[in-house]
C-alpha cells in the first residue's frame, strides 16, 4: 500500500506541486516572520551593547510615578567622584532638540531619536571633520545627520529645542567606531555644555546623568553598589551592561507585537490554505475514485485508504515545510534588510540566523495543516464500496442539508462570541469569534453558491462557451463554494476594515462640521519625545491680534495621575472661547472660567468616576506635589475631549512642557478664512513643525493615517489574496485533468480552442466574483458589527467605501481571469483523440 501510494503521487507532479504551493507560501509567512524578528532582536541587542561600550556605570534621578525627574546638580557629580574605585564622573545633558533641512522643514526619521547632547570629548564619538564645538554658536553634528541633510563643515544649521528655532555654525562632523555615520539612524547634535543644559533641560547648571568609569581592578558591579549607598535612594544607579540589555529588551517588546501582527497574518494565509488544500484532496479522491475501490476490491481496508490518503499529504506537507522553511529564511532576511534601511538607517545587522522556533513552527505548521485539511477527503474515500470499481462515473454529489444546518449553527456561535468579545473588548473572543464565523460561512457557501453563481453566470452566458462555463461553475456546489471561501476570506477582512475606516473619517468629518465651530486649527504635525510639537504661548497672543481674527485659544496637555489611574489634562487659556467652539453645553454648574484650584470635566468621566459639581480630586501632575481640584463644571456627552480633564491655565506650569500644544481660533463675521490663514500662517515661520489649517484641511490630515492602515493591511493580505488566486488555478487545472474526456469530446463535436478557453475563463470568473461578493457581504457585517461596538469610542456614524467596493469586484473579475490562463491552455491544448479514450 506504501508503495502504491508513492507512485501515485509521483506519477501525479503538477497535482503535487499545485498541493504544496498554498503551504508552502502560508509556512514562508511563518517562518520568515520568526527570521526577521530572531535578527533584528540580535542586532539591537549588538546596537545597545555598542552604544553603552564605554560607560561602566550610569547614574540618572529617579522619577516618581506621574512625575518628572528632577535633573542632577553639580553636586551630585562631585558625590560620585569622591567614591572610592571612581576613575572619572562626567555629567551629561540629553533632550530633544529637531534639525531643520536647507528646505525650512524638520528632518524627520523612520522612528529613531532626534536628540541633542554635551560635548564632552570623553564619549565614544570622534570628530571626523573639523572641531569640536567651544562656543555659544557653535555646535557639531554626527555624519548620519550631516549627509541626510547634505551639511558640512561651516554650514548654518537651524534647531528646535525648548526654545524657537535658533542658527548655528557647524565647527565639526563626528562619528562612532568603525567609522560609521550612526549607531542607529538617529540624528544627533552636540552643543556646548552651557548651551546644551539651557536648551535642553530649560535650566543652568544641571545634567540628565553621569557617565561614570571605574578605576582600574574595581568591577562594574561593585562601583555600582558604591556608587548607590553614597547617592542613596533618589537615583537610579546601573552598570552599563544592564542598561544596554535593559534598552534592547525594550525595543525587543515591541518586536514580539510586531512578529504577533505578523503570525497573524500568516495564520490567514494558513487558512485560506486550508481550503485550498481540501478542495484539492477532494479533487484528488474524486479522480482516484476507480483506483482506490480497485485497491478495495483487492483486499484494502478502509484504514489502509485513509492512511493513503493521509500519507500523500504527509509527504505534501513535508515537502512544503522544507521548501517553505527555506523560502521564509530568504523572506526574513530580505524584509531585515529593507528594515534595516528604512529612512536612511542603516542600523548594522547582525548575521541572519535560523531560530529553532521557526524550524518547529515551519514543519508543524505545514504538515499538521495539510493532513487536517486532508483527514475528511481521507474519510470519504474509505467510504468508496468496492463495487463503485465497476462504474464509470465518480461518486454523486450528496445533498447539502446537513452542512447547511452545521454551517448555521457554527456561524451563530462564531456571531455570539463576536458579541461577547466587543461588549468585553477581549480580543481572544473576538479574534476566535471572527476565525469561527469564517468556518459557519464557508459551511453555508454550498447552499448559496448555486443560484449565486447562476446569477452571476447569466452576465457572461451570451454564448455557447460562457453557457457551459456557468453550468460547469455550478455543477459541484461543494467545489465552487470552497475555492470561492478562500477568496472570500481575504476581501471580507479588507472591507471589514475599509467599513471601520471610512466610519471613522465620517465620524471626523460630521464632529468638524457640527461640534468643531473653530474656523483655524493650529497644531504641530510631528510627536516630541511622544508628545505633539509645541509653540510659546507669546505667539498665540499675536494670533489673537491678527486682523480678522475674533478669538483663539490653546491649550497645553499632558498626563496626570488621579491614584493610579493616568488621565489626559488640558490646561485651557479660555475656557468661554472653548465653550462656543467646541459648542459645549453644561450638565450641571456653568462653564466659565475656572479658579486655580478648579476643574472641568466631560459628563461620561464624570459618570465613570462618581464625580459632581463640588467634588474634590487629587491630582499629581509631572512637577510639585499632589494638588486638589473641586468640579467646577461638567459638560454634557460630547464627541470632543472625551474623557481630557480640563485644569486652569495656571496648571500647565507643573506641565512636563507649559507652551501650547494646540489652538483654535475663530474669524470675525464676514472675514475670509483663507486670508487670515494667510495673515496667521507667518507667526509660525520659526517653527515649521506647526501648520495653520482650516476644518476641512484637519479633518483631511487626520484621516490620512487612516489610508496608510488600510494600505498596510492590503499588503499584508495580499498574499491570502494570492493564495487564494492560486487556488481558483489549483480548482480550474484538477478539474481540467478530471474533465479531459468531457473535453475532449466537446473538441470533438466542433468546440474550437478559443471557445474551449472562454468556457474555463467563464468559470473562473464566475467563482471569483461569487467569492468577492461573498466576501464583500461577510465584511460588511463585520465592518457594521464592529462600528457599532465602538459608538462609545467616538465612531458616532457609519460609512460605506462603496467605490473600493466595486474596485475588490472588479479586481476579482481580473483575477479571475488571470487564474484561468494556465488551465484554459492546458485544455485548449488537449489531443483530442487521446481525451476521448482517456480513462
Amino acid at each position: 500500500m506504501f508503495k502504491a501510494t508513492l507512485k501515485s503521487l509521483l506519477s501525479r507532479k503538477l497535482r503535487l506541486v499545485l498541493s504544496a504551493l498554498a503551504v508552502v507560501l502560508g509556512v514562508m509567512f511563518v517562518s520568515g516572520s520568526f527570521v526577521l524578528t530572531d535578527t533584528l532582536q540580535r542586532s539591537f541587542t549588538d546596537l545597545f551593547s555598542s552604544a553603552f561600550a564605554n560607560v561602566d556605570v550610569s547614574v540618572s534621578p529617579k522619577a516618581e510615578k506621574g512625575k518628572q525627574p528632577e535633573p542632577l546638580t553639580p553636586q551630585a557629580i562631585a558625590d560620585v567622584k569622591s567614591v572610592p574605585g571612581v576613575a572619572s564622573a562626567v555629567g551629561d545633558v540629553q533632550g530633544s532638540a529637531r534639525p531643520i533641512g536647507k528646505n525650512g522643514k524638520v528632518i524627520t526619521t523612520s522612528g529613531s531619536p532626534r536628540f541633542g547632547f554635551n560635548w564632552t570629548g570623553t564619549g565614544q564619538e570622534k570628530i571626523r571633520d573639523g572641531k569640536a564645538p567651544a562656543a555659544e554658536n557653535e555646535v557639531a553634528v554626527g555624519g548620519f545627520l550631516a549627509t541626510t541633510g547634505g551639511f558640512k563643515v561651516g554650514d548654518d544649521i537651524a534647531l528646535l529645542t525648548l526654545e524657537p528655532k535658533k542658527t548655528f555654525k557647524i565647527t565639526g562632523i563626528y562619528e562612532y567606531a568603525g567609522g560609521r555615520d550612526s549607531l542607529g539612524g538617529e540624528l544627533s547634535v552636540a552643543f556646548t555644555e552651557p548651551v546644551a543644559q539651557q536648551l535642553l533641560l530649560g535650566k543652568k547648571d544641571v545634567f540628565s546623568g553621569i557617565t561614570v568609569t571605574a578605576a582600574q581592578g574595581t568591577s562594574d558591579d561593585a562601583l555600582r553598589d558604591a556608587v548607590a549607598a553614597k547617592l542613596g535612594a533618589g537615583y537610579d544607579v546601573k552598570t552599563g551592561a544592564a542598561l544596554a540589555k535593559e534598552q534592547a529588551d525594550q525595543i525587543n517588546e515591541g518586536l514580539k507585537f510586531f512578529n504577533y501582527v505578523l503570525l497573524g497574518f500568516a495564520g490567514i494565509a494558513l487558512f485560506v490554505g486550508i481550503f485550498i488544500i481540501l478542495n484539492t484532496f477532494s479533487i484528488i479522491v474524486a479522480q482516484r475514485t476507480r483506483e482506490l475501490a480497485l485497491l478495495r476490491s483487492m483486499g484494502a481496508s478502509r484504514g489502509q485508504v485513509i492512511g493513503s490518503v493521509v500519507l500523500e499529504a504527509l509527504v505534501i506537507g513535508l515537502i512544503a515545510s522544507i521548501v517553505g522553511l527555506g523560502a521564509g529564511v530568504g523572506v526574513g532576511a530580505l524584509l531585515a534588510t529593507v528594515f534595516s534601511s528604512l529612512g536612511g538607517s542603516s542600523l548594522q545587522l547582525a548575521g541572519i540566523g535560523v531560530p529553532m522556533s521557526a524550524i518547529i513552527s515551519s514543519f508543524a505548521v505545514g504538515m499538521i495543516v495539510t493532513v487536517v485539511a486532508a483527514v475528511m477527503p481521507a474519510l470519504r474515500a474509505s467510504r468508496i464500496a468496492p463495487v463503485a470499481a465497476m462504474r464509470e462515473a465518480a461518486t454523486p454529489d450528496r445533498p447539502l442539508t446537513k452542512i447547511t444546518i452545521t454551517g448555521a449553527a457554527v456561524a451563530a456561535l462564531g456571531g455570539t462570541s463576536l458579541g461577547f468579545g466587543f461588549n468585553q473588548a477581549s480580543l481572544p473572543l473576538i479574534f476566535g469569534g471572527i476565525l469561527v464565523a469564517f468556518v459557519g460561512v464557508a459551511l453555508l457557501t454550498p447552499i448559496l453558491s448555486k443560484p449565486m453563481v447562476s446569477l452571476i453566470g447569466r452576465l457572461l452566458s451570451w454564448s455557447m462557451p460562457g453557457l457551459l462555463g456557468r453550468r460547469n461553475s455550478a455543477r459541484n456546489p461543494r467545489r465552487t463554494a470552497i475555492t470561492a471561501a478562500a477568496l472570500m476570506v481575504g476581501i471580507s477582512l479588507i472591507t471589514g476594515v475599509s467599513v471601520v475606516l471610512t466610519s471613522a473619517t465620517k465620524s471626523i468629518e460630521k464632529l468638524a462640521s457640527g461640534q468643531l465651530q473653530t474656523d483655524l486649527i493650529i497644531s504641530g504635525e510631528g510627536q516630541v519625545e511622544g508628545r505633539p510639537a509645541t509653540f510659546q504661548r507669546d505667539v498665540l497672543t499675536k494670533v489673537e491680534k491678527t486682523d480678522g481674527v475674533k478669538s483663539a485659544f490653546g491649550w497645553a496637555s499632558d498626563g496626570v495621575l488621579q491614584g493610579e489611574d493616568q488621565l489626559f489634562a488640558v490646561a485651557v487659556t479660555d475656557v468661554n472661547a472653548l465653550k462656543e467652539m467646541f459648542a459645549l453645553k453644561p450638565k450641571s454648574g456653568d462653564i466659565k472660567p475656572l479658579r486655580d484650584d478648579q476643574l472641568g470635566l466631560p459628563e461620561d468621566l464624570a459618570t465613570e468616576k462618581g464625580w459632581k459639581v463640588g467634588s474634590t480630586i487629587t491630582l499629581q501632575l509631572a512637577k510639585g506635589e499632589p494638588r486638589t481640584y473641586a468640579v467646577g463644571f461638567v459638560w454634557a456627552k460630547s464627541q470632543v475631549l472625551q474623557g481630557a480633564v480640563v485644569l486652569p491655565e495656571s496648571a500647565s506650569k507643573d506641565f512636563r512642557s507649559d507652551q501650547i500644544g494646540q489652538a483654535f481660533a475663530q474669524v470675525r463675521p464676514g472675514a475670509n478664512v483663507a486670508d487670515v490663514q494667510k495673515r496667521v500662517e507667518p507667526l509660525f515661520a520659526d517653527n515649521p513643525e506647526i501648520t495653520v489649517q482650516d476644518r476641512s484641511g484637519f479633518v483631511k490630515q487626520t484621516t490620512s493615517q487612516f489610508d496608510t492602515v488600510l494600505l498596510m493591511i492590503q499588503i499584508l493580505l495580499a498574499l491570502a489574496i494570492l493564495i487564494a488566486v492560486l487556488g481558483v488555478i489549483n480548482t480550474l487545472a484538477l478539474s481540467v485533468i478530471e474533465r479531459t474526456r468531457e473535453l475532449g469530446l466537446l473538441r470533438a463535436i466542433g468546440m474550437r480552442r478559443a471557445q474551449v478557453m472562454r468556457m474555463i475563463t467563464v468559470e473562473s470568473v464566475v467563482i471569483s466574483v461569487f467569492g468577492a461578493v461573498l466576501g464583500l457581504a461577510v465584511g460588511l457585517a463585520l465592518g457594521v458589527a464592529t462600528v457599532q461596538a465602538l459608538k462609545d469610542q467616538g465612531i458616532s456614524e457609519l460609512g460605506f467605501p462603496w467605490a473600493t467596493m466595486v474596485q475588490y469586484l472588479v479586481v476579482a473579475a481580473v483575477v479571475g481571469v488571470v487564474a484561468a490562463i494556465l488551465p484554459a491552455i492546458r485544455a485548449a491544448r488537449l489531443n483530442v483523440l487521446d481525451a476521448i479514450a482517456y480513462e
